[in-house]
């Protein structure tokens, strides 16, 4: 009773000589002793703490009581339902500093930072090419794969990326959301409708009279 009543005190006597941290108790200091006396009777996990060991039994207990409000997944653990629910929409609390965006996680957010500084220490051993993240260079190899797994069950065409094949699926759905402000006219894909309007900037003349203009000054060379 007496120990338990210290931790209302607000009083933190005892100084981790490991770490600098304060705390009301010293049993902070079995951790860096490396002795984990409390083993699990389901799994062998042992812990330093009895009440790390209570905490993780009530895993193999199957007892879920913490229900998430948004799809009701359940969770055994308070610190598990916390750690999911950042995952629905409207909920990203992990900004990045450089340009704003917003994660639903910490790790996405570590991730997209590496973004910033300009590293890419994944390079590819086919070509060279290098990139920020390994997730990028995973999804760039398989262009030298040649494999090409995702198939159009309209004309069987294949992919590399089920994103390409989604695009291309568009062609066969014959929806045109894509449309031009400057005529109406309208695309199956964003990339037909940026090409459509260089003709009304006029950068689509420019681009013809220079290649033009370049085909002629090789063929008179030759």
């Amino acid at each position: 009773m007496r120990i338990h009543q210290l931790i209302h005190t607000g009083v933190k006597a005892f100084r981790c000589d490991q770490c600098g941290k304060s705390f009301t108790l010293s049993i902070h200091l079995l951790t860096h002793s490396g002795v984990k006396p409390f083993s699990c009777d389901q799994c062998g996990k042992s812990f330093t703490l009895i009440g790390h060991l209570k905490t993780h039994q009530v895993i193999h207990s199957g007892v879920k009581p913490f229900v998430c409000g948004q799809c009701g997944k359940a969770f055994a653990h308070s610190y598990s339902l916390k750690v999911h629910e950042v995952i629905h929409p409207g909920a990203k609390h992990f900004s990045c500093d450089h340009c704003g965006k917003s994660f639903a996680r910490l790790g996405y957010l570590k991730a997209h930072r590496v973004i910033h500084t300009g590293v890419k220490a994944f390079n590819c051993d086919q070509c060279g090419k290098s990139f920020n993240q390994k997730r990028d260079l995973k999804q760039h190899e398989l262009i030298h794969s040649g494999v090409k797994a995702f198939v159009c069950d309209q004309c069987g065409k294949s992919f590399t990326f089920i994103g390409h094949l989604k695009r291309h699926q568009l062609i066969h759905s014959g929806v045109k959301s894509f449309i031009c402000n400057q005529c109406g006219k309208s695309f199956t894909q964003s990339c037909n409708l940026k090409r459509h309007q260089l003709i009304h900037t006029g950068s689509c003349a420019r681009f013809h009279h220079l290649k033009n203009h370049h085909l002629s000054s090789v063929t008179q060379t030759y």
